[in-house]
């Protein structure tokens, strides 16, 4: 049965108001998150300087020591290290999957990556705890194996599915003419891969680091079992401070918020540590959204 026009144009009206009623809501909710931030953040502003907080070394809640430099310096560590080791591994691996494999290899692999996405990160970081802890210390030789670089490299595990994943789906993307149209051309399959597909598909890749970024930065369990949770400016002479004890922003608020005097200036300057990693993760995906639109262009 034919359906009307005049419904058919009613039905595009009712899912285009929707969907633009979603995205509003969505927009809403976001700037909620941050004016909730805002409004705790502000009593620990008026004792406490902004600026004081940021570059502060001295992170000693019960002396009123609130300087969050080391932490934010922690955060950046783990995550750089996480993106630096998932980045190309997880490429490499959906660029295997979706254009090197055999078909039953492919889909055997993909239901497994797409399971290691499901671990909890609590059971990551009993694992990075158990396993990866004694590794790093008697291979390295150092006091203790609870380090950025430990939590570095179990981010960079939880990543990597979300960056197979939506790369292999991007690569996937690609129309299969690109691909017969290149061979005609007499080019071989690696030159297909690497010069047609990839760069056809580089704004999905783009899309699936910039999750992972996002997953690294926001992840709270694993770095808190496997970093050490030390406070203390890193040393530098130690792999810029990979090699030493470090606490990340999401870690600190996790760890302090239950034992913080409610509404004493600790269990604000919390919420202004909150507010940061807000602002950092608004930041990095806006620099993703400038990177799309740029891949795309």
């Amino acid at each position: 049965m034919k359906i009307p026009k005049i419904i058919r144009k009613i039905g595009e009206v009712f899912m285009e108001k929707l969907i633009l009623l979603c995205g509003g809501v969505t927009i809403i909710f976001v700037i909620l998150i941050f004016v909730f931030l805002l409004r705790y953040s502000l009593p620990a502003l008026r004792v406490v300087p902004l600026f004081q907080i940021l570059v502060g070394k001295d992170w000693y809640p019960g002396d009123e020591a609130f300087g969050i430099l080391a932490i934010i310096w922690g955060s950046l560590l783990t995550t750089v290290g996480a993106i630096i080791v998932a980045v190309p591994i997880g490429v490499a691996v959906a660029i295997y999957i979706g254009e090197v494999a055999h078909k039953r290899i492919r889909e055997t692999l993909k239901p497994v990556v797409e399971i290691l996405a499901a671990i909890p990160s609590v059971v990551i970081g009993f694992l990075g705890l158990v396993l990866l802890v004694p590794v790093i210390q008697n291979v390295l030789k150092i006091d203790t194996g609870m380090t950025a670089l430990t939590g570095a490299i179990m981010l960079a595990f939880m990543a990597m599915p979300t960056i197979i994943s939506i790369s292999e789906d991007a690569l996937h993307a690609v129309p299969q003419q690109y691909r017969e149209a290149s061979l005609a051309m007499g080019a071989t399959k690696w030159q297909t891969i690497w010069r047609v597909v990839v760069p056809a598909a580089r704004s999905g890749i783009v899309a699936s680091v910039m999750l992972g970024v996002g997953r690294a930065i926001g992840e709270t369990m694993t770095v808190l079992m496997v970093t050490g949770n030390s406070t203390a400016m890193p040393v530098w002479s130690h792999g810029l401070g990979f090699l030493q004890p470090m606490r990340t922003l999401t870690a600190t608020i996790a760890a302090e918020m239950g034992e913080a005097v409610d509404k004493s200036t600790h269990y604000y300057v919390l919420f202004v540590i909150g507010a940061v990693l807000f602002v950092i993760t608004f930041l990095v995906n806006f620099m993703a959204d400038l990177a799309l639109h740029r891949t795309r262009r």
